[in-house]
């Protein structure tokens, strides 16, 4: 009789196992993913898919991987028992999540699948990281041991790397098929490389975004402030208020091409206080051939009437900010700028009016309350100046920019707001 025949693990035991122990794996790797939400934090939302490996993918495994095992215990844990998948938008993400379970987890091991592939071969990409089960993410009531050794896998990929190794698995893993004609490989290679190169772009897109945002909050700040300057009375600013501009992250020089190269210069221009430059080159967006749709004009007559508006150009400005609503009717910053052009004009009435179509359209802005109720004071109308005071402070506007009008209201009535 051959002994080795009579060794081999018997896998109606192995399964009764698997069977008693996957509820309490079910119930550990639900608390890891909760543990995992709570504790990312990230500027983009990832998706999160998590799984306790199925008996038939377990049983094959450990008879390739572990039988000798096997044959002593019928529990045997492997590393990627339990699995949870992160799946991010851009690449820059996977470093982050990264660094962050390793802050705040009990890390093993980490390996970076597919990172030794040369160009020409095909396979998916992932961060793998094992670590300890948590103390509080381990069941409450379970009867059961736990292997010292057992971990929790966390996967992290792009959105392009998990559809590429989903489709893969399909492809290459679960068929007994798997494609060896060089044509046929070349084919996958390039899918490949496309969705790599896709990702590379999505990110460049994304680091353009935060330049592009990072000039713009710079641009509407020193907008703001001057509007303050000139239609509220203001504390003495800090000496450093000034040069907040300057602290931002700086883009590459102008490069004529895309329209959005020709944005990020002109808002680049306006931030330096090139104010010349930036209108030149909005100018130019606008007049070019042929014309921009309807919501690149909005905005660039809107970035433009800005310009304007810190060269004390009021009336051009006033003219840009108008027809950047003529294009987009929907524009509330554009409505609540125009207002504030009225009331530095002391055209109360007319900011008013300007102010009313901004919050029939957003009435979740505090500053367009608060701006509002600065020129329905000019106008006499106190109550209406109180309610929108009052509007402005519930939705969060910080005291040191509503409590001189509120003085204000409190020394003409006579009682506190």
């Amino acid at each position: 009789m051959d002994n080795s025949i009579v060794s081999l693990p018997n896998k109606n035991d192995i399964k009764s196992t698997y069977l008693a122990y996957n509820p309490v794996l079910s119930e550990i790797l639900e608390n890891v993913e909760e543990k995992l939400r709570k504790t990312l934090k990230l500027n983009s939302n990832p998706t999160y898919k998590s799984r306790v490996k199925s008996f038939n993918s377990y049983y094959r495994k450990v008879l390739r991987l572990k039988a000798d095992e096997a044959e002593k215990v019928n529990f045997v844990p492997l590393t990627d028992m339990m699995g949870i998948r992160v799946i991010c938008a851009f690449l820059e993400d996977l470093a982050e999540v990264e660094r962050q379970v390793k802050e705040n987890f009990d890390v093993r091991e980490v390996e970076y699948k597919g990172a030794d592939q040369n160009f020409r071969e095909f396979g998916y990409e992932s961060i793998h990281i094992l670590i300890a089960i948590p103390s509080d993410c381990m069941p409450k009531k379970n009867v059961l041991p736990l292997p010292e050794s057992i971990v929790c896998e966390i996967q992290i990929r792009t959105i392009l790397q998990d559809a590429w190794a989903e489709v893969e698995h399909e492809l290459v893993y679960k068929t007994e098929f798997t494609p060896f004609d060089l044509p046929l490989k070349r084919k996958l290679a390039s899918i490949n490389a496309s969705l790599s190169l896709a990702d590379i772009i999505f990110q460049e897109i994304r680091d353009y975004q935060k330049k592009l945002q990072s000039e713009v909050e710079a641009r509407r700040s020193s907008f703001y402030e001057k509007a303050d300057d000139l239609t509220i009375e203001r504390r003495e600013k800090k000496a450093d208020d000034a040069n907040m501009s300057k602290s931002i992250n700086r883009v590459s020089p102008y490069v004529r091409g895309t329209i959005d190269d020709m944005i990020l210069a002109a808002i680049h221009a306006h931030n330096d206080g090139d104010m010349e430059k930036a209108v030149i080159i909005y100018t130019e967006i606008i007049n070019a051939e042929p014309a921009p749709p309807a919501p690149v004009l909005a905005v660039i007559h809107k970035h433009r009437g800005m310009a304007y508006f810190s060269e004390n150009k009021y009336e051009d400005a006033l003219h840009d900010f108008e027809s950047s609503v003529k294009y987009d009717e929907k524009g509330y910053r554009s409505y609540y700028y125009i207002g504030i052009v009225y009331s530095i004009m002391n055209d109360h009435q007319k900011a008013v009016e300007a102010f009313n179509k901004s919050l029939e359209i957003n009435e979740y802005q505090s500053h367009a309350h608060f701006r509002r109720a600065v020129s329905y004071f000019s106008l006499g109308d106190y109550n209406e100046s109180i309610a929108d005071l009052n509007a402005a402070k519930s939705l969060g506007l910080p005291e040191s920019e509503w409590k001189s009008l509120n003085d204000k209201l409190v020394e003409k009535f006579g009682m506190k707001m």
